[in-house]
């Protein structure tokens, strides 16, 4: 059984080996090349046997110890639970401003990513557009406590945070936080004034995703595999789990980051960047086992969110209740969420088109959260958008 949660569970279909085979020959190809780039540079400077030694060991460290990653910027846990915190960027800021929460990823890392340095920050850049009353939700890994807990216990926690926040607020949901986001502007459009989601898939089945490609494979009944994941993880998939599956996913994009390192182990400017992004992306936490095997069953396979077929508490999560203005955010190159995913949204809501915009990057998933192009060429137009309908002259809402 493979450790990650988007392996095939049966035959493959022939995308999913087509792109096996690709990734294949593409994490050999960067193996190779990266380790004669290395060996070319060794050459150049005239490296010793004890040069290469000490540059292995240093790589070698630089690779293997990992930290807890933390938030670039100061603020305070104004309210918490087993499962959520949340967390205020400047608790005695009172500016005339509708206030601004954060929907993080949630993928089995941590939520510090819309944080992610001084340099790379939503928080920062979403404060700098004005948005100066802003808060985030941090999600907290599962533990044996709360492994079987679900979807409606996050909407609650998120219920809570409005209520004490004040709302209307403005949403911004990345990835599964875009998602979550989303459902909940539809479950309580009258607490949310606009809604911005940034590579978070809305039709699940749009697009050529690589994990939507493995998911194609469950039949109607059938998620066997995905339970057994869970199994092994003692009712929790595992953050290692996850982990393991986005490197499988492109495994290329693994091997030349670490031969890139080792090609510049003596510039530590280039080691302190490599540790920070380690630090975040393997420094893993684990999901709630029920909540994962519901995303997987009604979500992904089934996709009834933007079918209109999705329940929560006897509740119809109706996409069409959102009528606040909204900002969708998508990565061209993005193998996780591909655009389609994201902009699916516009023709669900009762959103006017000239109030919803659309934007995309030229890199990645990751990219649209923390990368510079996204918050130096997209991030900074949205939130202006945000903060002039949200300055103390702006209509409230329509619900």
């Amino acid at each position: 059984m493979s450790s990650t949660p988007f392996a095939p569970p049966v035959s493959p279909t022939p995308a999913v080996a087509r792109r096996v085979l690709t990734s294949g020959w593409e994490t050999w190809r960067a193996a190779l090349d990266g380790t004669a780039d290395y060996w070319r540079g060794a050459i150049r400077r005239g490296a010793t046997p004890f040069d290469i030694a000490g540059d292995v060991s240093r790589w070698w460290e630089a690779t293997a110890v990992r930290r807890e990653p933390t938030w670039a910027s100061p603020n305070r846990v104004v309210m918490a639970s087993d499962l959520v915190r949340l967390r205020d960027f400047d608790p005695e800021c009172t500016d005339p401003v509708v206030p601004t929460l954060l929907f993080p990823p949630q993928a089995g890392h941590s939520s510090c990513i819309v944080d992610y340095s001084a340099e790379q920050s939503q928080v920062k850049t979403a404060r700098a557009a004005g948005l100066t009353r802003l808060y985030s939700l941090d999600w907290v890994g599962a533990t044996e406590a709360t492994k079987h807990a679900g979807i409606t216990d996050y909407l609650r926690f998120a219920e809570r945070a409005v209520e004490h926040i004040g709302g209307p607020v403005n949403l911004v949901g990345d990835c599964q936080g875009g998602w979550l986001a989303t459902i909940y502007a539809a479950l309580h459009p009258e607490h949310v004034h606009t809604l911005t989601i940034a590579g978070a898939p809305i039709d699940f089945q749009a697009g050529a995703g690589a994990i939507h490609e493995y998911v194609r494979l469950l039949s109607p009944a059938d998620m066997r595999f995905y339970e057994e994941v869970v199994r092994l993880g003692g009712g929790l998939l595992k953050g290692e789990f996850m982990l393991n599956g986005f490197i499988t996913i492109k495994p290329e994009n693994e091997i030349a980051k670490h031969l890139q390192l080792l090609n510049h182990i003596r510039d530590e400017e280039h080691v302190a960047r490599h540790r920070a992004f380690e630090d975040w992306f393997k420094h893993t936490q684990d999901i709630p086992g029920d909540f994962y095997l519901w995303i997987v069953q009604r979500l992904f396979r089934d996709n009834a969110l933007v079918r209109g077929e999705l329940e929560i508490d006897g509740r119809r999560v109706d996409l069409r209740a959102i009528r606040c203005p909204v900002n969708l955010l998508a990565g061209a190159t993005d193998h996780i969420t591909p655009p389609a995913q994201v902009f699916a949204l516009a023709d669900a809501v009762s959103t006017p088109p000239e109030d919803i915009v659309r934007r995309v990057t030229s890199g990645g998933h990751l990219g649209l959260f923390m990368g510079r192009e996204a918050l130096r060429d997209h991030w900074p137009a949205i939130l202006a958008g945000v903060y002039e309908r949200s300055r103390p002259l702006s209509s409230p809402a329509v619900v």
